[in-house]
């Protein structure tokens, strides 16, 4: 019975995290999407009246803030997806380094 109910904790929080991944590439999907086609609309317009050459308008702040605001939403989202542990800074990390130290100290301290 017990080990029955741990089984089905796992399977839960392995859907729920499967969940949260989906929602991520989902929303990475909808960002890139939506900001390419919002590009094309501010490139298109400030080209159109002849104001903008191509290569101005292409590099115009315009067409890359809602890249850059919206996408540091979205780092923080896979932040919160994966965690640090994708920017290999986890639990494991502190372990491997303090061992790695350790031994060089151990090195070291051999040496003289």
């Amino acid at each position: 019975m017990e080990r029955e109910f741990i089984e089905n904790q796992k399977y839960i929080q392995a859907k729920n995290r499967v969940k949260k991944i989906k929602g991520f590439y989902t929303h990475f999907a909808v960002y890139s999407v939506v900001n390419i086609f919002l590009s094309g609309i501010i490139i298109s317009g400030l080209t159109s009246d002849n104001e903008y050459n191509f290569a101005e308008a292409i590099s115009h702040f315009g067409v890359y803030s809602t890249w850059i605001f919206w996408g540091i939403g979205l780092f923080f989202h896979w932040l919160g997806v994966f965690g640090f542990q994708s920017l290999g800074l986890g639990k494991d990390w502190e372990e491997k380094k303090i061992k790695e130290l350790m031994k060089r100290e151990d090195k070291r301290r051999e040496k003289f």
